[in-house]
């Protein structure tokens, strides 16, 4: 099933090449589309290929592993790539209603197309360095994006992003270095064999130090997450939102494969760091967001508040704590996605996403209030959204191994996202506009305002539907934490049988 494998990859490329030729039509914005739809469609092929088959390997020009290029699914790979195909034509479709005909121009759906290419690929690959090449895909895909449109606030936050991007990248290859040189191999399935053998076992430990900074500056954990406050407020929504759904979901999903893969034999000392750094992580995300006044600046630094539970999941390294990790990052991606795409509307409706300057949206566009109330709520796990089946998986694990504080915290952090959710309500929806403007749904165009609206709403069903049908999503967390800890069926569906 090699095609299979590498389709959800090879559709966002070769819709990037026509998006690329068709950018001076408005046809190229409904390639993207129905690149995106197409995407989906494979990404779901995977999914059920993976469910009923097990574990998927693809090996490039038949080159036997752990000598070729080799793309791997498994349960975490597949739903990642199916939960990145959802967010990719969520986002493609609001595009087309946002994105001006000059960033059509400039190569918005391309770029666009690129990350969702890059951010898959980093989902399938089997081999670590491969792994550094798509990040660098992504990086340099999100970059464009980034500054596209050359505003100076653009500028400065594409500095701080790409600056502590490649400052992770130097450090990201000097492990891999390290890691082959210790090993002989780059393979993730080799490495989870190989890693055992070699003798200084201090050493391997170092190496995995300092991947954990590697992808803890693509995760944006603490204290590596400043960069991300200060870019993801910056540019169109449509390409603020694709960040916070995916982009620091990849650094997570990077330390949750190698650290239950590959530097699994050091778990006291590499998992009680993974613990505090979670703490720390939930608690200053948290608290930099209640000082916040501006809608997508307290979204960004719920992103880093938010990953701290993901985190946590990793850190405990039980079952039920790899569970909550999984469905962590799945209900993130879908929620997190879609606050963006209303903070997008909220400012087409009110001229700004200042929380000082904007409101009246309650009484006036009273579906965007209850469209906003869903992802809101979800992210501060209420009952019985999504995210409270989230937040409840990981702090029944934190208490079956006795973590009473870090539970605690858990708790008064989902306090404080209440607070800060609460707060946008209270000053966007809830008082009256400050300048008297009754921001009416209506005021968009119809084409335009079903463009906008029917992603954001198809994304809060999703919440909703995972909120109160949790059990098959919560089997199948429970059956990819078992993957994770167990791995013995990836490294047999990469290397086959071995003595």
């Amino acid at each position: 099933m090699s095609w299979l494998v590498v389709a959800p990859i090879l559709v966002p490329f070769a819709t990037a090449i026509i998006a690329f030729l068709l950018r001076e039509r408005p046809l190229g914005r409904w390639i993207s589309v129905a690149g995106s739809a197409l995407a989906l469609l494979a990404a779901g092929l995977l999914m059920a290929q993976v469910l009923g088959q097990g574990v998927i390997a693809a090996q490039m020009g038949n080159w036997a592993a752990p000598f070729g290029i080799t793309f791997v699914a498994d349960n975490l790979s597949a739903v990642m790539v199916v939960i990145t195909a959802i967010a990719g034509l969520a986002v493609a479709i609001y595009a087309t209603a946002e994105i001006t005909p000059r960033m059509e121009y400039l190569g918005y759906h391309t770029l666009f197309q690129v990350l969702l290419a890059g951010v898959t690929g980093a989902f399938l690959t089997g081999d670590i360095f491969n792994l550094y090449v798509w990040f660098e895909v992504m990086l340099i895909a999100s970059f464009g994006l980034l500054i596209l449109g050359g505003r100076p606030e653009q500028i400065d936050g594409g500095i701080k992003y790409v600056t502590l991007n490649l400052i992770s990248t130097v450090l990201f290859l000097s492990a891999i270095g390290l890691l082959y040189g210790m090993t002989g191999t780059l393979n993730m399935a080799d490495l989870a064999v190989t890693v055992g053998q070699v003798e200084n076992q201090g050493l391997l430990t170092v190496v995995a130090m300092m991947f954990m900074v590697a992808f803890g500056v693509k995760a944006a954990v603490f204290p590596l997450f400043f960069w991300l406050p200060a870019s993801y407020h910056t540019p169109a929504f449509s390409v603020s939102a694709v960040f916070a759904g995916l982009l620091t979901k990849v650094g997570v999903y990077a330390l949750i494969r190698v650290f239950t893969l590959i530097f699994d034999r050091d778990i006291g000392y590499t998992h009680t760091v993974l613990l505090w750094v979670a703490g720390f992580t939930m608690v200053t995300g948290v608290l930099g967001a209640a000082a916040q006044m501006d809608f997508r600046k307290i979204l960004s630094f719920h992103i880093v508040s938010q990953i701290g539970y993901m985190v946590l999941g990793l850190a405990l390294f039980t079952p039920l704590a790899l569970t909550g990790a999984v469905f962590y990052l799945v209900h993130h991606i879908v929620v997190k996605a879609n606050l963006f795409l209303i903070a997008g509307v909220v400012q087409r409706l009110t001229g700004s996403t200042g929380l000082s300057r904007i409101g009246g949206l309650y009484t006036h566009a009273p579906l965007l209030a209850l469209l906003f109330l869903v992802p809101a709520f979800s992210l501060a796990g209420f009952p019985p959204l999504s995210g409270f089946w989230a937040k409840f998986l990981l702090i029944k694990a934190a208490l079956g191994v006795e973590g009473w504080f870090i539970a605690f915290l858990a708790l008064a952090v989902g306090l404080l996202t209440i607070y800060s959710m609460t707060k946008i309500w209270a000053e966007a929806f809830w008082k009256p506009h400050p300048d008297g403007i009754e921001p009416r749904i209506a005021m968009l165009g119809r084409a335009e305002r079903w463009r906008l609206l029917t992603p954001i709403a198809g994304l809060a069903a999703l919440t909703v539907t995972i909120g109160l049908f949790p059990e098959p999503f919560v089997q199948f967390a429970e059956a990819t934490a078992a993957q994770l800890l167990d791995p013995s069926s990836y490294v047999t569906a990469v290397l086959g049988e071995r003595p």
